[in-house]
């Protein structure tokens, strides 16, 4: 895993009443969403980037209010089509 420094201000933390450390991970989580909800990312690659398991990433589209289905109707057949 590649370590990537981020500067930010002091005051960013309190703003979330977060330590630094769950900053972050929420920092994660919510690039993680909005990336999946524009379409730019696969649900599981989102899981991933937010560093959570795929149901976790589903309960946390939830609380971000965003619909864990960001399927077209074509993506949603081809999809099925696919189950073994």
């Amino acid at each position: 895993m590649r370590t990537i420094p981020i500067h930010l201000p002091e005051t960013v933390f309190s703003a979330l009443r977060k330590n630094p450390e769950e900053f972050i991970q929420e920092m994660r989580i919510a690039a993680a969403v909005k990336w999946y909800e524009l379409s730019e990312i696969s649900q599981a690659k989102a899981a991933e980037v937010a560093g959570l398991s795929r149901a976790e990433f589903i309960s946390a589209l939830s609380r971000y209010q965003v619909d864990f289905m960001q399927y077209t109707a074509q993506e949603l057949v081809e999809e099925l089509a696919n189950v073994d």
